[in-house]
């Protein structure tokens, strides 16, 4: 996934770092020394990680939120006439000291945060809300824009800039630029309170996964797991300070133990802590703050003219509206539900014959019994592909691949300065050999890091001054640490996880356009997902996988049975795990699409779950508290975009195979110019005709899915 983060727009709080060196005030001579003032001698000029100490970021916040309310007073001020240079891409420009504080701060704030971190973004976070209200607020400015925007037809500008314009004025007229005096306060007074409310959803939810710790004494209860999860919760343990084997709410640690853990009340007892954080009752419960933010965001959007926020959030996606998103979500559920239910029977028969009491499965019980069948079906589990996904070989995969289909070339460096030493940092060349980007990639849990992965930049790409300033791209993931005795070998889960936010990392490696507002990810929620998914499907291509998965003991090239039980496999419960992914859609749809109800979040989900969860109800646990997607993560009214996205990878790579997979580039020629390199410069749906010569087709993704024949 992409982790929204403060995005340059020039209006909002969405300014994100540049090589333009800003000098620090002449009213605060103290701050020459601060990193953020200076220029940075770093290669590329990188964010100086090894220098930036958390005492400097609000007094270089502070300075630039000056030095940006500057630029933005002189475009006001300005005595000549407004046009497309001297006010929308003046306002393009403006902010450039924020943006590198910005982005340096947000992305550490979910890779590497700290409680002193947390509370110096906490009294960040309304001085950007104010901001931001601030420029988009500001009536003259504001009719600045609209004088250029109603003269449009008129100025002959390139798509490009017409498309800055359009969403120039959009920005302004879709966040309150319109509204009367009380409106425009009353929008502020919700901003800020939004900003924070997300900050501490986001923060109960880290809490509660740092916090929990299920600490195993008897070797006994480890019974069904394989080496790799003892040996990650003996050293979890160690690192603890604790006696024998210690499980935590990680991903690498909480999946391998679902999965495989014999003992049912311990997965139970695990499943229950990870499904109910934040859902507790005490300092870190979510439930009061969903309850505001749903609220809230009820009350900006009619405050806009909105039916509800998802109106607002959609009016500027690829589905275009409310109605539209709700029945894609429910035609989808149509053909995943069924085959849910098929395959719930054929998992609750297996279970049954293997042992199983009671009358129905349990949520805890789904993963272990899938894993068994899988492994009897296919003769297939993780235990057997592991050996052959090291981590630094499907890295070296990955810019394989990269480089076969779009020609770039990945190279280690070990001088760029980084957050923490385990931060992988590249040089990234294109097929001239011009330098391209700089690459960071961080692969491993930590206790200041959030769960999940992520894309992230921390300097955007634009062309300024006639120079292309390159991006600085970021990978963020959680996978199984090395132990003592091997190296870091990745599921299949988490191989497909390092290609789709690789993905996401060559859409802004490749970014190709004039203004970083409209650069790289840049692009609707419903689109951005296309070249992340686009890339998992290399995962599964013959081609694709021999030339990185390769046994880390011997260097065997994966065998072609393994390949094959992989792709046979590759549908397996597909029925269950969409209906899973429909059922989160529908839940943010649910908060986000109506007037807020006033139910109890649990009430919520029990509507949603009568139509799209097979599972038996379970008093304490919900999805809602710890959903930081749609609470904290830019993600609101936009769940569905994954499903959406679905459609559009599925397609795409028919079409990279239909012209010849990784050895003919005429696919990805097309790709790479009319989709990477474009980022929102122009309409998703414009820019996939480009590509595909057609609009897609969703019949590609149910097939793949094994919804349809």
């Amino acid at each position: 996934m992409l982790v929204p983060q403060i995005k340059k727009t020039g209006v909002l709080l969405a300014i994100t770092a540049t090589t333009v060196l800003a000098q620090p005030s002449p009213q605060q001579p103290k701050m020459t020394q601060n990193p953020f003032l200076t220029s940075y001698t770093t290669p590329h000029q990188t964010a100086p990680f090894d220098k930036i100490k958390n005492a400097d970021y609000l007094p270089a916040l502070k300075d630039g939120l000056a030095q940006g309310r500057k630029d933005v007073d002189a475009i006001v001020t300005n005595t000549a006439a407004p046009t497309f240079e001297n006010t929308i891409v003046a306002l393009e420009r403006a902010g450039d000291l924020l943006g590198k504080v910005t982005s340096v701060l947000f992305n550490l704030n979910s890779a590497e945060t700290s409680p002193e971190l947390q509370k110096i973004v906490k009294e960040a976070s309304p001085l950007l809300s104010e901001y931001g209200n601030d420029i988009t607020l500001n009536a003259k400015l504001f009719a600045r824009i609209k004088t250029v925007y109603e003269q449009r037809a008129k100025l002959k500008l390139d798509p490009e800039s017409a498309m800055l314009l359009e969403k120039t004025y959009k920005r302004f007229s879709r966040n309150g630029a319109n509204l009367d005096d009380k409106g425009k306060e009353r929008l502020r007074v919700i901003d800020k309170e939004l900003s924070q409310l997300s900050l501490q959803f986001g923060e109960n939810v880290l809490n509660e996964t740092n916090e929990y710790l299920m600490v195993v004494a008897d070797e006994k209860d480890l019974a069904g797991l394989p080496d790799f999860a003892r040996d990650a919760a003996k050293a979890t343990a160690k690192q603890k300070g604790k006696e024998g084997w210690v499980f935590t709410l990680q991903a690498p640690s909480y999946g391998p133990f679902m999965q495989y853990a014999d003992n049912r009340e311990l997965r139970k007892k695990l499943y229950l802590a990870y499904n109910g954080r934040s859902f507790h009752g005490d300092k870190n419960d979510n439930s009061a703050i969903i309850n505001k933010i749903v609220n809230l965001r009820f009350e900006r959007a009619n405050l806009l003219n909105y039916k509800t926020h998802a109106d607002f959030v959609l009016e500027e996606s690829m589905a275009g509206s409310r109605d539209k998103v709700q029945s894609f979500l429910e035609e989808l559920v149509s053909y995943a539900r069924p085959a849910a239910e098929r395959q719930l029977v054929e998992l609750t028969t297996y279970a049954k014959a293997h042992g199983f009491q009671d009358d129905k499965l349990q949520a805890w019980d789904s993963g272990y019994y899938s894993e068994k069948l899988k492994k009897e079906k296919y003769d297939l589990d993780d235990e057997m592909l592991k050996p052959y996904f090291k981590l630094e070989n499907v890295l070296n995969g990955v810019f394989t691949i990269a480089n076969k289909l779009y020609g770039v070339t990945f190279k280690e460096r070990t001088d760029i300065p980084v957050y923490n030493p385990e931060v992988k940092t590249f040089d990234v060349f294109d097929k001239d050999g011009k330098f391209l980007a700089v690459f960071y990639g961080d692969y491993f849990p930590r206790a200041g890091k959030r769960s999940g992965a992520w894309m992230n930049d921390i300097q955007g790409q634009k062309i300024e001054n006639g120079t292309n300033i390159r991006p600085h791209i970021i990978n963020v993931c959680n996978f199984t640490r090395p132990t003592d005795t091997k190296p870091s070998l990745l599921t299949f889960y988490e191989v497909t996880t390092l290609f789709h936010e690789f993905g996401h990392g060559l859409h802004g490696m490749l970014a190709n356009g004039k203004y970083e507002s409209l650069s790289g990810t840049s692009v609707p929620r419903d689109f951005v997902e296309l070249p992340s998914q686009v890339m998992e499907n290399w995962c599964y291509d013959p081609e694709a996988l021999k030339l990185f998965a390769k046994h880390y003991q011997t260097g065997e090239v994966i065998p072609n049975e393994l390949i094959e039980k992989i792709r046979a496999s590759q549908n397996f419960m597909a029925g269950m795990a969409n209906l899973r992914q429909l059922r989160l859609g529908l839940v943010d749809m649910y908060y986000h699409g109506q007037k807020p109800t006033g139910e109890t979040i649990s009430q919520v989900e029990g509507r949603v779950d009568s139509v799209a969860n097979l599972f038996p109800h379970v008093d304490g646990v919900a999805i809602s508290p710890a959903f930081s997607h749609i609470f904290a993560g830019g993600y609101s009214a936009g769940y569905y975009s994954y499903k959406w996205s679905e459609v559009l990878d599925a397609d795409a790579f028919e079409f990279f195979k239909e012209k010849g997979g990784l050895e003919n580039k005429a696919a990805a020629d097309s790709f790479r110019r009319n989709v990477l390199e474009k980022g929102g410069s122009e309409k998703p749906m414009e820019l996939y005709k480009k590509f595909r010569g057609r609009e897609p087709s969703p019949k590609a993704m149910l097939r793949r899915s094994g919804l349809i024949l």
